[in-house]
């Protein structure tokens, strides 16, 4: 799976997350503090990263900032993303199974290792629900993305 990663910052959790990406297989794009050169500002590198999903050049997206809010509001301003911002393996399974969420937002400050590796682990093994009344609130939300196109 190709998947597109920002940071704002290089910090360690950011370096642990490109490490257990590229350990389960994938093909990883690095955007903002993690590739020099690029703009680092959150709302920049998370835009970034997410606009690839959207585009179909990426599988999927994990976008980092301190907070992780920052990361996941400006990713959601991409038509056809869902991002997801998840503090624990719950909230990342969930997000994929009701939300079918293709982008994951992560917090630098409150994610540490053992805790990366978990939702990572959840994120991963998690499918999007095939319940009509799931697929009708992610359609809903794709509609409301042609709102903001059209």
């Amino acid at each position: 799976m190709r998947i597109s990663v920002s940071s704002d910052m290089d910090e360690p959790v950011a370096r642990a997350l490109l490490g257990q990406l590229r350990e389960r297989g994938h093909d990883v794009v690095t955007y903002g503090a993690l590739s020099p050169g690029d703009d680092p500002q959150w709302s920049a590198c998370s835009q970034a990263a997410a606009r690839e999903v959207a585009a179909g050049n990426a599988d999927q997206a994990v976008v980092c900032c301190w907070t992780g809010t920052g990361a996941s509001i400006a990713a959601n301003k991409v038509p056809g993303v869902r991002a997801a911002l998840c503090t624990d393996a719950y909230t990342a399974g969930g997000a994929r199974r009701w939300n079918d969420a293709n982008v994951l937002a992560l917090s630098l400050r409150l994610t540490s290792e053992p805790l990366l590796k978990e939702i990572l682990d959840a994120w991963f093994t998690t499918a999007a629900s095939t319940d009509p009344e799931d697929q009708e609130n992610v359609a809903r939300l794709e509609r409301l993305d042609d709102t903001k196109t059209g």
